[in-house]
């Protein structure tokens, strides 16, 4: 009898080597699952050229100007963005930058949502995944150009795991979600998406962190959004929008549920032009149900694997995001809107109110692969190949039993453990092709709305022969949207104030259907009235611009006998350039530059001691890892 037992004890490997075998195992097929779901949908992005749709707009060099930061009369909606964009790609081409930027996204989306439920199968990590990247939000905020917001969507799973961390005691985890709250501050939607989850997760009541990490975390989250905050709370004009543009960027049914329906569904964008085709289709709009539901069903399930703090933040910013994309649909919302837009600088940032629906993504792609699992271990249950055999009594009257029988035939109920396990990945791979299945759109650059484009070489020619010392530039037609041929006459912000290395000034108002949304820049109105002015030429010079280029291929008009009176530099029919004679004014109503640089210095000093800390930490964990190996 103990010779067997001793036999089979020395070829059963230790449980914890097990344990950490299947937890390695599923990682790799979590990453390749992910790296399976960037492909399918970001695979045209591998040819050559750069995506350009609605306000994502890549070029190849694009300049680090005074605007960059804040330092012009605009209003700071993409500060510090432009500034990192334009050093990063001096080392990187602007095509590979926007590429990685895009597969980062998604690729870290998926692995973040599959990693934020603790201790559960891969299966259920791979639904995870597949909801949190693969939905109508992450649709219409790629097509529309947000991908600056998708970045802090990307984030806000790795948050939550660092907070968890963070709330354990593990104060290593700081430096990390610092940096990430960072990256996502690049823009103002993106840093308050970003800082208000892990903000809140570090200053929730409980938790084992010291009062010091709740202070530090606290700081460095509120300081790293002094880049877009100072120029907007220091520019000579009010940073506050026309509430028009409540109603114009109101959340709109974008299927047959209706507006509440779109938004628990994750749509609702604005722009009908970005809405999924497949968002009217029945078989489409019933897979989608059933994926909500499924959250339902798991809702429950969730409070098994998060802290009780974690599921309280989620949850109440995921309602918060919910009330805010509805807002307008409510008594008095409009009203409410209307008057913070109006009066409260950076009110316009909740305008577009269905953006915030990514903390309700999150909540609902965690809930449904909760309720995944539930599921599986329910039909795991009723599955009869779960049933064990009636065991062999007159096997069971032996005295012994060899080592290898054993491993030949297994102990009893293997069969039974295999049918339960094959049931659940059954239900975990149906679970994690849903969204799939639900919006097919997605697939190869949203159905092929995000394939690569090239610029013309009139454009190269043009940036050369721009002396940014004679003044700034304005582009005509004088609109902030284009259509280009080359470009598959998809609509996209205008690529020159980001293409030539010099200062343009860019009209901010915004036609959405029918309506004009008026904008704030003071000087893009006064550039916009010089322009049908008697001497348009000397309005233009007092007003700082030197230059004037002509997009010849796209839709617009040219104010009749404004080039007459410039001097050509540059003309090829595609892409023209005229000089501005005489002297060339300034523009001087911008923001104060020292405090706009100290708020960058700071930014850019906390992001380096994070940087640095995150380093320092991985090289300690790997010293340890090669000295435990070595004993």
């Amino acid at each position: 009898m103990s010779a067997p037992q001793t036999v089979a004890g020395a070829d059963a490997p230790p449980e914890s080597g097990a344990k950490h075998r299947r937890a390695h195992r599923g990682d790799w097929i979590l990453l390749a699952w992910c790296a399976l779901l960037t492909a399918a949908m970001l695979g045209p992005l591998a040819a050559p050229g750069y995506v350009l749709s609605y306000d994502m707009v890549a070029v190849p060099d694009q300049g680090l100007l005074p605007s960059s930061v804040g330092l012009s009369s605009a209003v700071p909606r993409a500060v510090p963005l432009d500034a990192a964009v334009a050093i990063l790609d001096s080392v990187l081409t602007g095509q590979l930058l926007q590429k990685l930027a895009l597969a980062g996204i998604v690729l870290g989306a998926a692995l973040g949502a599959g990693l934020a439920l603790p201790t559960v199968r891969t299966g259920t990590r791979l639904v995870a995944a597949s909801a949190y990247a693969w939905n109508a939000y992450v649709f219409e905020r790629l097509v529309i150009g947000h991908w600056p917001t998708l970045i802090a969507y990307a984030a806000l799973p790795w948050l939550l795991i660092l907070g968890r961390r963070v709330r354990r005691g593990r104060t290593s985890a700081l430096a990390p979600a610092v940096l990430l709250v960072g990256v996502s501050a690049l823009t103002p939607t993106g840093g308050l998406l970003a800082a208000a989850l892990f903000g809140l997760l570090v200053l929730v009541p409980g938790g084992r962190h010291p009062r010091r990490v709740r202070v530090a975390g606290t700081v460095a989250v509120l300081a790293l959004q002094a880049p877009w905050i100072v120029p907007s709370v220091l520019r000579p004009d009010p940073a506050v929008s026309d509430p028009a543009g409540v109603a114009a960027f109101a959340a709109t049914s974008d299927s047959p549920l209706g507006l509440l329906g779109s938004l628990l569904t994750l749509g609702g964008i604005w722009n009908e032009g970005a809405v999924p085709d497949s968002r009217a289709l029945p078989s489409a709009l019933a897979l989608t149900v059933v994926l909500l539901a499924l959250a339902a069903f798991g809702a429950t399930e969730l409070r098994r694997h998060l802290g009780r703090a974690e599921l309280v933040v989620l949850t109440a910013l995921a309602a918060a995001g919910l009330v805010v994309a509805f807002s307008s649909a409510l008594p008095g919302g409009d009203a409410v809107l209307e008057w913070l837009v109006a009066e409260v600088p950076g009110g316009g940032l909740i305008r577009d109110g269905q953006k915030f629906l990514a903390w309700y993504a999150l909540l609902v792609a965690l809930a449904a692969a909760a309720g995944a699992a539930r599921l599986a271990g329910i039909v795991a249950r009723r599955n009869p190949s779960s049933v064990p055999a009636q065991p062999d009594r007159a096997a069971a009257r032996r005295t012994t039993l060899s080592a290898p029988a054993r491993r030949v035939g297994g102990p009893p109920g293997r069969a039974g453990s295999a049918g339960r396990a094959g049931s659940a990945a059954a239900v975990a791979l149906a679970a994690a092709l849903l969204p799939v299945a639900a919006l097919p759109d997605l697939v190869w650059g949203a159905a092929g709305r995000l394939e690569p484009s090239h610029y013309p070489a009139a454009w190269a020619d043009v940036r050369a022969a721009v002396d940014a010392g004679h003044g700034d530039v304005v582009v005509l037609p004088y609109q902030p949207f284009r259509r280009f041929p080359w470009a598959g006459d998809r609509t996209v912000l205008d690529p020159a104030p980001r293409y030539l290395d010099a200062e343009v000034v860019v009209p901010d108002a915004l036609p959405v259907g029918d309506n004009v949304v008026p904008g704030e820049d003071r000087r893009a109105a006064e550039v916009a009235a010089a322009l049908d002015a008697d001497d348009a030429a000397g309005d233009l010079a007092a007003l700082g611009v030197g230059w004037v280029a002509v997009e010849r291929d796209t839709p617009g008009t040219v104010p009749d006998g404004l080039l007459e009176s410039l001097e050509s530099v540059e003309i090829n029919g595609t892409f023209d350039l005229y000089r501005v004679p005489g002297d060339i004014g300034t523009w001087t109503r911008i923001p104060p530059a020292p405090p706009v640089i100290v708020a960058d210095i700071v930014f850019s000093v906390i992001l380096a001691v994070a940087s640095a800390d995150v380093a320092r930490n991985a090289f300690s964990r790997r010293r340890r890892s090669l000295r435990s190996q070595e004993s």
